[in-house]
Order: C-alpha cells, then sequence, then structure tokens
C-alpha cells in the first residue's frame, strides 16, 4: 500500500482550454495586483478603477482577505459591496481574479470554537490577530469554508469580471497543527499510507529505543522530547501537513469546478518554499501562482529570482506561470526595507516574462492606510501618482502591452536540476553528519554558474522523464527511492551527463541508511566515511592539470573504482584521497563533487559538464547581461550599472521600441530588449 507517486492530472481536468481562453481574454500578458476594495470608502473605488485605466491593468485578485466582510456572522452574507465591486470592474474592462477568503477565519468563529486555532509544537495555541489561524483538519473550518466558497461560487459563476479562481492564499498556515483532531487526522493519514502497524514500525525504524508501537492510538504529531526525534516520523508529518492544507484546497478547488468548469483555478506559492512539495499541489492546479519578493539590495537578487522563476515554471512541465505577487519598492518583512533602486522594477518585472510568466502582479493596488502590511509597497503609494512608483508602474504597463505576442509560449532548456521536498526535509533534520548543509544553499551554488553562462534550467523531480535534457544537475539528493534513483542511472546510461555533489544517495524515502549509497556503481567511487569541515577549515586540493584549489564545508572520505580523479585532497589528516571524479557509465558520463568548491571551480565543473554534453548558451553576452529565449523571442537583460554592447545570434525587432536589429545593440544599464527573431 506505501506509496510515494505524485497525482496526475486527470485528461478531463486538462488545464490548457482554460488557459488559454483566460489569455485571450486579456489579451496577452496579465498586469495588475492584489485590490483590497473593502479597506477604503466607496467613493475611492471609481478612483481607482479609472487609475488601473490609466495604468494599463487588466487583471486584479479580489478578496483574499474577506472572510469577516462577507459572512459577518454564521450564515449572514453580504455580497452587495462584492457586487459593486465586481459590476465596476467588469464596466471598465478589467477581469477579477477572485478569491476564496478562507485565509483568515473570522472573529465570531473562533469566538464560538477556538479549537480551530492551531496547536504548536510545544502546546500553546495560535490566537486571532494575524491570518492563517486555522488547522487544516479542522472540521469546523473545513465546513464553514465550504460553506462560503459554495455561496460565492454560485453567485459569481456568470459574473462577466470573473476570469480566475484564486484559492485561499499561502499555504500553509503553520507547520504542522499538533492539536487532538489533527493527530487524529495523521493517524487515519498513516493507516492509509502504510495499511498496517508492521509497515509502520519497518519504516520508522521503532526498534531503535524502543519506540514500537502496537496500536494506532499511541502515535501522535512529533512533539518536544529528550534528545532528537524519530526522523521518519518527522518527515512523515511533514508529508502529511502537506497533504491536510492539499485536501482544504483540493475540497474548494473542486466546487468552483463544478460551479465554472471553465474558469481556470490556482492558488499562490511561495517561490522556493521548504513546507510544501509543490510538485503534488502543482498537479491539482490549472496554472501555478508565484509569489515573488526578492531583497532589492541583494548583489544576487536577479539569479535568486531567476531560480524561483524556472521552478515555478517547470512545476507544470514548462507551461507558462502567473506572477501573482510581488513588490514595487519596500516591503515590511526584513529588518531594513530599502526601497527599489530607479529601474530595478522594469528590470526584474521583464525579467519574470522571460523565464516564462505571464503576468506581472503586485502586492497590492493601493498601499494600506493601517494593519501589519501599512509600509508594504504598492503600485499606488502614499504619495499617490505624482510619485516616481506610479511613473514606473504606468510605464511598465504600456510595455507589457507590447509584449501580447510573448505570451503562452515556452522557455526550452537542455539542462535540468533535480529538486526534491522529501530529501530537502529530510537533510536539515537535526542527527546528521553536519547541521551546515541546507539545500537551497547547494541549489543556488549550483544554479549561479549555468545562470552566468545563459544557460536554460528546468527544475525536476528526481522520478520525472529525464529523456529530453543533456545534462543534469544534483546539487544534493541526500534521500531517494529506488524508482528515482534507477531513473537518474538510466538518463547517464542512455547518454545524459550528469553533475552531482556531497551527501547524495545516503538514506531511502524513510530515512535508512542505504548499503551500499545509492549511485555507487553510477559514480564509480565507494565513499567510506563522511568528514565535514569546521567553519573555519579549509584544504588543499590538486587538479588534474596541475592547478591547486580550495575545498571547504565538507569532506567524502572516498576511494574511486572505476572512476577517473579530476582533483584530489592534498592535505589533512586522513591523506591524499579523491575530492572529484568523473565516471563513464554506459552512453554518458557521471561527475561526482565530495566537497563544497569555490564558486569559480564549480563554475568550471559545470560548465565543462555542459559542454561535453553539447549544450550552448543562448547568446554570447557580456558578463551580467541575462539572454532568455522564449518561444521566438530573446530577453536582453542587463543586470549591470554599465552600457554595454551585445552582440546578437540573429536579426529581429525589438518588440519594446520597434527598433531593428543586426549584428549588435547597445543595451543600456539596468537596460531591457525583447527581439522577436526573424522579424
Amino acid at each position: 500500500m506505501l506509496s510515494d507517486s505524485r497525482p496526475t492530472v486527470r485528461a478531463e481536468e486538462d488545464p490548457v482550454p482554460r488557459i488559454d481562453a483566460l489569455r485571450e481574454r486579456l489579451g496577452g500578458l496579465a498586469y495588475g495586483g492584489d485590490y483590497n476594495p473593502e479597506q477604503w470608502p466607496e467613493k475611492t473605488w471609481a478612483e481607482d478603477v479609472a487609475l488601473m485605466r490609466e495604468a494599463g491593468v487588466n487583471l486584479v485578485t479580489v478578496g483574499v482577505f474577506s472572510w469577516s466582510a462577507l459572512e459577518p456572522e454564521p450564515g449572514r452574507y453580504t455580497f452587495d459591496w462584492l457586487d459593486r465591486v465586481l459590476d465596476l470592474l467588469a464596466e471598465n474592462g478589467i477581469a477579477a481574479d477572485l478569491a476564496t477568503p478562507t485565509a483568515a477565519p473570522p472573529a465570531w468563529m473562533i469566538a464560538a470554537h477556538p479549537e480551530v486555532l492551531p496547536r504548536l509544537e510545544d502546546g500553546s495555541r495560535l490566537t486571532f490577530g494575524a491570518r492563517q489561524h486555522y488547522c487544516a483538519s479542522s472540521p469546523v473550518y473545513r465546513a464553514a469554508a465550504a460553506a462560503l466558497v459554495e455561496r460565492l461560487a454560485a453567485r459569481y459563476a456568470e459574473h462577466p469580471a470573473l476570469a480566475l479562481w484564486h484559492v485561499g492564499n499561502e499555504y500553509p498556515g503553520v507547520d504542522g497543527c499538533h492539536c487532538p483532531v489533527s493527530a487524529e487526522h495523521f493517524r487515519r493519514w498513516l493507516a492509509d499510507r502504510y495499511g498496517d502497524l508492521d509497515a509502520l514500525n519497518d519504516a520508522w525504524g521503532t526498534a531503535f529505543w524502543g519506540q514500537r508501537y502496537g496500536s494506532w492510538d499511541e502515535i501522535n504529531p512529533p512533539g518536544p522530547v529528550l534528545g532528537d526525534p524519530n526522523p521518519s516520523q518527522v518527515v512523515d508529518f511533514r508529508r502529511f501537513n502537506g497533504d491536510a492544507s492539499l485536501e482544504c484546497f483540493t475540497a474548494e478547488r473542486d466546487i468552483l469546478r463544478r460551479h465554472t468548469p471553465d474558469v481556470p483555478v490556482t492558488t499562490n506559492f511561495m517561490a522556493s518554499y521548504k513546507l510544501l512539495d509543490y510538485w503534488k499541489w502543482a498537479a491539482g492546479e490549472d496554472v501555478v501562482a508565484l509569489d515573488a519578493y526578492p531583497d532589492a539590495r541583494d548583489p544576487i537578487g536577479h539569479v535568486r529570482a531567476a531560480l524561483n522563476f524556472d521552478l515555478m515554471r517547470s512545476l507544470r512541465g514548462g507551461r507558462p506561470f502567473i506572477l501573482m505577487e510581488s513588490s514595487t519598492g519596500p516591503m515590511n518583512s526584513r529588518r531594513r526595507n530599502s526601497a527599489r533602486p530607479p529601474g530595478q522594477l522594469r528590470l526584474r518585472s521583464h525579467q519574470a516574462v522571460a523565464r516564462g510568466s505571464d503576468s506581472v502582479m503586485f502586492f497590492q493596488w493601493r498601499a494600506s492606510r493601517f494593519g501589519a502590511e501599512k509600509f508594504f509597497s504598492a503600485m499606488v503609494p502614499h504619495a499617490g501618482t505624482d510619485s516616481r512608483i506610479w511613473r514606473e508602474v504606468r510605464a511598465l504597463g504600456a510595455e507589457l502591452r507590447d509584449l501580447a505576442p510573448v505570451a503562452g509560449s515556452r522557455v526550452d532548456a537542455d539542462v535540468a536540476m533535480v529538486w526534491d521536498w522529501p530529501s530537502w526535509w529530510a537533510l536539515e533534520l537535526r542527527g546528521r553528519p553536519s547541521t551546515d548543509v541546507a539545500f537551497h544553499d547547494q541549489a543556488l551554488a549550483h544554479y549561479l554558474p549555468l545562470w552566468r553562462a545563459n544557460l536554460p534550467v528546468d527544475m525536476v523531480a528526481p522520478d520525472a522523464d529525464l529523456s529530453g535534457y543533456r545534462l543534469l544537475v544534483v546539487p544534493n539528493l541526500y534521500s531517494v527511492t529506488d524508482a528515482a534513483a534507477a531513473n537518474i542511472t538510466r538518463f547517464v546510461e542512455d547518454g545524459g551527463h550528469l553533475v552531482m555533489s556531497y551527501f547524495s544517495g545516503v538514506v531511502d524515502e524513510h530515512d535508512h541508511i542505504r548499503h551500499p549509497n545509492a549511485f555507487q556503481d553510477l559514480l564509480g567511487v565507494r565513499i567510506e566515511e563522511f568528514n565535514p569541515l569546521q567553519v573555519e577549515e579549509t584544504l588543499t586540493m590538486r587538479w588534474s592539470d596541475g592547478s591547486a584549489g580550495t575545498a571547504s564545508e565538507w569532506q567524502d572520505l572516498m576511494r574511486a573504482e572505476g572512476a577517473e580523479v579530476l582533483a584530489t585532497f592534498e592535505d589533512g589528516p586522513f591523506g591524499p584521497c579523491p575530492a572529484v571524479t568523473r565516471h563513464a557509465h554506459g552512453r554518458g558520463t557521471a561527475t561526482y563533487i565530495g566537497t563544497r568548491l569555490d564558486e569559480t571551480r564549480l563554475r568550471q565543473v559545470i560548465l565543462d559538464a555542459a559542454s561535453t554534453a553539447g549544450v550552448r548558451p543562448v547568446a554570447q553576452v557580456p558578463e551580467g547581461v541575462e539572454a532568455v529565449r522564449r518561444g521566438d523571442h530573446l530577453f536582453l537583460l542587463n543586470h549591470t550599472g554599465e552600457v554595454v554592447t551585445v552582440a546578437v545570434p540573429d536579426a529581429g525587432v525589438d518588440l519594446l521600441t520597434g527598433t531593428p536589429h543586426e549584428g549588435e545593440l547597445r543595451l543600456e544599464a539596468q537596460g531591457v530588449v525583447v527581439l522577436r527573431l526573424g522579424a
């Protein structure tokens, strides 16, 4: 009965017709943001809509946190204000991404049913006063949410403003509820997963420390314990938490689809977010939607953003995604929330479109006067329309209309990077050889050289179809199923090229040690011990060409068993031993990195493998210029502070200016050019 397979979308749930209809209705890319009219006097609404038209807005998200405004008392619904808002939008040609407001249960529910509030691991309960204050397993919450969504869907199914459904907001509310209702739900989930207690005891390794269970009723969510908790139990609880929230999403989605089978349904993801397995979630959506808030002052913030855009595009097999939320300026979630430098708003917005977004949307339309996010930037800032932000917002809207031909097209990649949430969860638990090995840091380090070389990257699950790729990069895959390990091995046997880094293939999906390592034969090495280095410790490496290098963070103590040694640890207490190897396996090759390389050497290893695999950059451009080809369009984005000259691989016309280019072009600092090739 045990299964780790991901849900698939049934043929009758094919989202393509719904998304095509949405794109046709919008006339290209979506542009807009979260609109919260309930925060403002009604006399403001007409001004809002007039300004939306001036800025080129064609889609706004409405009602995300409006439960108390729609149902101020149990069973008493007040939809009249929302009727007027949606009518006003429709009259002005602006579509609505209508949200189910179930992320903010009202005060009356909490007063009558305090058990809806989630209980944290230490036994304390959250209180009312923020948002997402609900236990995903609560039958009271689920019933009330379903009743509201049923009425919402029935009332607005035929409304001319409705273009998209937006379920909830930024799931999950908490990282696992520990209340009795959740505990019982967890037991049912485990019974469905394992079938019987013998299978569970085996999977959780309960023979260790005498943890064997003789009854399902003896099992509880992991809580405070003396020492380290059972890691198999912790990973399963993380799986369960995601599934509990997914059940809430699915229940609302099914109500909406019953009333409006032709209207697409989504919810908003939070980039490379650790708590949810987005491969599972994306399979049940019509389109992936992203909330992205990179730090305006982060020197590689644009690279982090690119990684997240690539991940979102990949979750539905390369289909375009929606940038549902981003910021026009400062946020209020960091210690110091800096304003965006002039031009960055435009550059980062075009970057999202270049990498597969069919929208640019912001949180929010008009900056709030009160509440926890009143210092969060908006399309209409506190300073009003006589402001730099408004002028940039209006200019961006005009440019995005010119990019209508880009909508619906895809980004093709020859490189894939493995991204697996259960492995991420297991890797970063306590009780590992090092608590400093972090999956996201590893992924970003391996992504950076690919971004700088303008090599498009798809993110893939380890059990995905890899046949369309030339190079597979595995930053870390600590936990891997038999099927996934065989899938990666088959990719190399069939002629693919692999780059894999340390502490991969170590355990199975239950966090049981593998003997031997899952990739030992593929890599042609035998790893005998792990030797995490101390914080300031480094080791000297000698490369096969005679050059020296430096290793940090980690040392695999291994020996080559068929692999070619590319670099060797020269010093340290364990004497010379392989550090980086390459192994011919089947028709392909597997490169293994048994330490943390410096940025220059890691770039060399990855790009050498890419070159050997026959992967070619989109364009030859100066350092700091991002080149992305989406369909028939080449995006050139200058993330440097200087004017550069860029060689154009093919003649084309800039969609933004109508200027033809051939041979080379001048790209301003933070400039953007979108060439329609062959035009």
